[in-house]
């Protein structure tokens, strides 16, 4: 194990995609822990040598975080808080954007639009967890609406959505919040106040993961006919170009006063698992953790519990079918996880130590022990070349960033 960072103060990950294609920089927010946000930098470490470099400084009282890496290229996407906050308009679920820094531009990734009639390609609220797709084409996030908030909080329902590189967005600028963006954004997931017990509706969607280029996996919550929550998994196809992502279906893409803006036309979720019937139904969402793909999007990976009510991964294709179920240790998975580049293993924190499972056997090897303290569950990334994981670990009062060999 190597300690990387060691500055008094917190160092918060991203679940995914915090390496540079390099394999020689950690990106990280400074975020005092992961519930506030309050942070004014993004910054990265070389975990050959220690050095860290400020990629961005916010200003105007506005607070950044949760940054991601483009996958070839210099490129970092993350959340962007409100400048000049005041009283009516600040930090917030529905008042948050994604911004890209490359090569010194800074851009808004999406653009919002809060006044009708509204802009197709435009958000009306706060998208976050601004994830590249493997190719780096497109980015998915998660999403709350500024426009049915206001009308009522509990319309406010969190979606997913996709940026196509179909833009620029510049909304006629109506409201003071508004902003143009360099990216086309919609919707990709439906949801509803109050789905149909028993039925394939969901009234949130989050946790999303890239299942190749044209695909996106994400966490639905059905009710169960006993009007349970259940957690399921679903996939949505992506269009197949430009016009595809521009064409709106039944209802407008921007959405209406009414009503969350919709996925484009034939853009469909569709269910994959169907655990209702289970002795423990439904994915968990402790540890929280985000659907991950196989490198050749053969596999999702996913936490659920076994028939003992152990929290341990499972394995679907894309198509559907039976879920697998790859581990079988004795005491639950601890946190959210990646699949090494080869596909061959995933690693996660299983008895406070940092873990592989090989992907075919689930036969789990240990590649840490003796910590000071558990490493956190929030994020534990492999680096691109596989030699690498990393993850967060409390140090002395501080959330610091450690790294330990793979041997793969």
């Amino acid at each position: 194990m190597k300690q990387i960072t060691f500055a008094p103060r917190h160092h918060q990950l991203t679940n995914i995609n915090t390496w540079t294609a390099d394999s020689q920089w950690l990106v990280f927010d400074v975020r005092p822990s992961g519930a506030s946000f309050t942070g004014e930098t993004i910054e990265r470490v070389n975990v050959k040598t220690g050095e860290c470099e400020v990629i961005y400084r916010s200003g105007h009282g506005a607070h950044v975080g949760v940054v991601t890496v483009h996958p070839t290229d210099d490129k970092y996407v993350f959340i962007h808080g409100p400048e000049n906050p005041d009283a009516s308009w600040q930090y917030d679920f529905h008042h948050r954007r994604g911004v890209t820094v490359q090569n010194a531009q800074v851009e808004n990734l999406d653009a919002m639009d809060i006044t009708a009639p509204y802009t197709p390609g435009a958000l009306r609220g706060g998208s976050h967890v601004h994830v590249f797709s493997p190719n780096g084409q497109f980015v998915s996030f998660t999403y709350n609406d500024h426009v049915l908030h206001e009308r009522d909080a509990k319309l406010d329902l969190r979606n997913v959505g996709v940026a196509a590189p179909f833009g620029p967005v510049t909304p006629r600028g109506n409201h003071p919040r508004e902003y143009a963006g360099a990216f086309w954004s919609v919707l990709v997931s439906r949801t509803m106040p109050t789905p149909q017990p028993g039925s394939d509706e969901i009234n949130r969607a989050y946790e999303e993961g890239w299942v190749g280029n044209d695909r996106v996996a994400f966490i639905g919550d059905t009710l169960s006919k006993s009007d349970e929550k259940v957690p399921e998994l679903f996939i949505v196809d992506l269009p197949k170009d430009e016009q595809g992502w521009k064409r709106a279906g039944r209802e407008p893409l921007e959405g209406t006063a009414e009503k969350m803006p919709a996925p484009p036309a034939g853009v469909v979720q569709r269910r994959l698992t169907f655990t209702h019937q289970n002795r423990f139904p439904g994915l968990v969402n402790i540890p929280r953790h985000w659907v991950r793909t196989h490198p050749q999007a053969t596999e999702i990976a996913f936490l659920m519990r076994d028939e003992l009510g152990v929290v341990q991964l499972w394995l679907i294709a894309p198509e559907g079918g039976e879920p697998r179920q790859l581990t079988h240790h004795a005491s639950d998975i601890q946190s959210a996880f990646n699949w090494h580049p080869s596909g061959d293993a995933l690693g996660f924190v299983l008895e406070n130590r940092i873990a592989l499972a090989d992907s075919h056997t689930g036969k789990v090897t240990f590649l840490t022990s003796d910590h000071g303290n558990p490493p956190s569950g929030d994020a534990i990334v492999f680096s691109p070349d596989g030699q690498y994981i990393a993850w967060m670990e409390e140090t002395a009062g501080f959330r610091q960033l450690w790294v330990t060999e793979t041997g793969k």
